[in-house]
């Protein structure tokens, strides 16, 4: 038999916050006018009996639902507050109809009540479920009164409706329920609903668990350390110690930020600190090692300077000269700027850092280039002196096994900076030795190697340290004594010397204020002119760099400041080309290739040593046959090259005499003396070669070396010129000695690119690729008359 619906005008009691299912009992705060309204109107309904009737309707988001709950009146009065109250309970579920009319200030509508359906198997097993999800909730709860009522309900129905006083359902939930009318559908919902907020008690529980499990664990070893500490101060006390010099290492490690694996391995150090005893030796190297670690800039970086025009002034303004390696560093800065708008600042664990090798004579500036280099990228700067070491543990660190061990150099570098991406300078690389403490150069390969130096791992410390945006500046005077590794793993960047020019701008514009403050004068008090810096450069100083120069100065200074002391001169001084002899006396470099080639048998080379180009002469001559001397005579300190050079030039002239015009024939009978002086310095390499052609070639033909020219080469036995090094630096001693004309190997010509225009205008250069080209252009001719005869 089917159950009807009926159809009822009742008043309607809105519901903001809240949603009320049949069968729950509520107290609904009277203070509110809608509420009290409702509830006057139901009381005065003539059909209202011992319990009137209202319609408790949602009202979510200001709109009325489709649905209420039909619910009786049971008590109205007051809490003990003062407060007015009505306790209504649920009793049905109705679909709201249209508006009617009824009595009171409340609005009526004609309700259809829905009656409950017969329960069926389906929604009985549903409800068996949902009761014992219901349950299990309860229990976690700990809500085990509520646990009998929901035993005690049968009907499936209102076992669901029971849901409504559940808290873990939302209020748009609870409306879904008021609106689902099917029983078996209502329990399915409820029953998912059930499930999930079971599963999210579950692992709330266990997550809960797991807290409560730590934080005992941490209590406990928090008490235990206490009282660890405890006993630490007394054993302090009792030994004469401060009670405060226990620090509390644990904490600095922990409140460090550091790197994940670095912060393990001073936890395990810091372990055995708080496990070991006082009297262990091990324990002050634990603390040694420690502070090490904690005093490290893990986390620190500078900001780089990304402006580009900025930093190009900041290296012109500190050095004149060396494009190349300003151009290195603001390619550098470019790089990284892009790198940095790209957030690529670290791929692969690998930083944008750089390796540059400055290598040139001493006083080109390649030290003090370090700290301008810093200055314009915006970074730290420290300086690391390599020269004379020659243990590895310098480098790498002791291990800590040893007594008194320490982290190397680089590891005490970055600490000194406070940042982990300085600019390190390597001084003097080239003037690293090995013995049985083995090799630092060795050593030096991980550092500088930008494929390895992000784990970097010092022997003391034995945690990787990432050096990989670390700009490292090595500096070395002579390449040869680089290993091949070590220069294979950096940029190399050549400083081969300052042309005249550039050594006046340094001087008036660096050395000459800085030499002024020393010797207590100013600009108004002395004054050095231009012309006398340029005496200065050509005459009294001949080097690649600006030392000498600056001593110059400094004994000029001196000389007029103690000259206006004794009354000899008044202030202000003022020095020029003409006066300068006055403060320095006669000049010590003066051009001699005009006085040396005088006679055949001399020609002027071009050599580059540890101190930059420099000019030699090879000088030949032949004995008198009547002394009996045959062979070759090789003196002047020469290498094993040089010597083979010049047996070579001979053999070349041997062999080619006769086209060359040359009276060889007569060598058989008379020696042959090379010389090339200066005497006590040793000397070596091929480039020699074409200047000791030039010069027996001058000695058998009778026709001295032209003056103005000066040449170098390498040459082969079939009268190839073959190219040399130092092409640069040569040139720029050329133009220093005074000569007019250079003879180049043909092939070098490329390394003209990176002679400064103004030396290349200043000297006649001719490219050669045969001997016979070079004693045609280095020759005086023929007709010229002959201040010695020889043959």
């Amino acid at each position: 038999m089917a159950i009807t619906s009926t159809t009822k005008a009742l008043p309607v009691l809105p519901l903001d916050d809240e949603v009320v299912l049949p069968g729950m009992v509520v107290p609904l705060d009277l203070n509110d006018n809608d509420a009290r309204a409702a509830i006057d109107a139901a009381r005065l309904d003539p059909d209202a009996g011992e319990h009137p009737e209202l319609l408790l309707v949602p009202r979510p988001d200001g709109k009325y639902a489709g649905y209420g709950t039909l619910a009786v009146i049971e008590q109205v009065g007051r809490l003990r507050g003062g407060q007015p109250v009505a306790v209504v309970r649920g009793t049905g579920r109705a679909k709201i109809g249209r508006g009617t009319t009824g009595p009171g200030a409340a609005l009526w509508v004609e309700a259809e009540i829905r009656p409950v359906a017969a329960s069926t198997a389906r929604a009985r097993e549903l409800a068996e479920a949902y009761r014992e999800t219901a349950v299990k909730i309860l229990q976690h709860r700990g809500a085990f009164q509520v646990v009998d009522v929901i035993r005690q309900i049968q009907d499936p129905s209102a076992l669901a409706d029971s849901a409504g006083y559940a808290p873990y359902l939302t209020l748009e939930q609870k409306l879904t329920l008021l609106e689902t009318t099917d029983v078996e559908a209502r329990l399915e919902l409820i029953g998912e609903w059930a499930r999930t907020a079971l599963s999210e008690l579950e692992v709330t529980e266990t997550i809960r668990k797991d807290v409560d499990e730590s934080l005992e664990k941490q209590q406990r070893q928090f008490m235990l350390r206490r009282q660890q500490e405890a006993i630490r101060k007394e054993l302090a006390e009792l030994d004469g110690r401060p009670a405060d010099e226990q620090d509390d290492y644990r904490a600095r490690v922990e409140a460090a930020g550091l790197p994940e694996k670095v912060r393990e391995a001073a936890l395990k150090e810091v372990d055995k600190l708080e496990h070991g005893s006082e009297q262990n030796p091990e324990t002050s190297w634990i603390r040694t090692w420690l502070d090490t670690v904690l005093d490290l800039p893990w986390n620190e970086r500078s900001e780089d300077a990304y402006d580009l025009p900025g930093a190009r002034a900041v290296l012109d303004a500190d050095h004149a000269g060396l494009a190349d390696v300003k151009e290195r560093i603001v390619e550098y800065l470019a790089v990284r700027k892009r790198r940095e708008e790209r957030g690529l600042t670290a791929v692969g664990g690998r930083r944008s850092g750089a390796v540059l090798a400055l290598v040139g004579p001493p006083g080109v500036g390649k030290t003090s280039l370090g700290e301008s280099v810093a200055r314009a990228m915006g970074r730290s700067f420290v300086r690391v002196a390599l020269g004379g070491v020659r243990d590895e543990a310098e480098i790498r660190g002791h291990r800590r096994t040893y007594v008194g061990a320490l982290p190397g150099r680089i590891v005490r570098a970055i600490k000194e900076a406070g940042t982990m991406n300085p600019v390190v300078l390597l001084d003097e690389v080239d003037k690293v030795g090995s013995d049985f403490r083995g090799d630092p150069a060795a050593a030096l390969l991980e550092v500088l190697d930008p494929a390895q130096n992000h784990t970097f791992r010092d022997h003391y410390l034995d945690v990787d340290l990432d050096l990989s945006d670390v700009v490292f500046l090595a500096t070395a005077n002579v390449l040869e004594s680089i290993p091949g590794p070590l220069l294979d793993r950096m940029e190399l960047v050549r400083l081969d010397g300052y042309t005249e020019q550039e050594k006046v701008v340094i001087a008036r514009d660096h050395l000459l204020p800085r030499q002024l403050e020393r010797a207590g004068l100013n600009e108004q008090e002395a004054e050095i002119d231009e012309s006398a810096l340029r005496r200065l450069a050509a005459e009294y100083t001949r080097e690649a760099g600006v030392r000498d120069l600056e001593r110059s100065l400094a004994r000029v200074l001196r000389k007029a400041a103690a000259k206006t002391a004794v009354g000899e001169l008044e202030l202000p001084v003022r020095v020029t080309a003409e006066n300068l002899p006055d403060f320095l006396g006669h000049p010590r470099h003066t051009p001699e290739s005009a006085e040396r080639t005088t006679v055949p048998g001399v020609a002027t080379g071009l050599a580059v040593t540890g101190a930059g180009g420099e000019v030699l002469f090879v000088e030949a001559s032949l004995a008198d046959p009547e002394t009996g001397s045959t062979g070759v005579t090789l003196t002047g300190q020469l290498g094993e090259v040089m010597k083979e050079s010049a047996q070579i030039a001979l053999s070349y002239l041997r062999s080619h005499g006769a086209e060359l015009e040359l009276p060889v024939g007569d060598l058989k009978d008379r020696g042959v003396h090379v010389h090339v002086p200066a005497g006590a310095v040793p000397k070596d390499g091929p480039s020699a070669g074409v200047t000791m052609v030039t010069a027996l070639g001058s000695l058998l033909s009778g026709r001295p070396v032209r003056a103005e020219v000066a040449m170098t080469g390498e040459v082969s036995l079939t009268g190839r010129v073959l190219p040399i090094g130092g092409v640069k630096q040569k040139l720029l001693a050329a133009q220093r000695a005074g000569a007019k004309v250079v003879l180049l190997p043909q092939r070098n010509e490329p390394d003209l690119d990176e002679v400064p225009a103004e030396v290349r205008e200043a000297l006649e250069i001719h490219l050669v690729s045969d001997v016979r080209d070079v004693l045609e252009l280095a020759l005086a001719p023929a007709h010229a008359p002959s201040p010695v005869t020889v043959g």
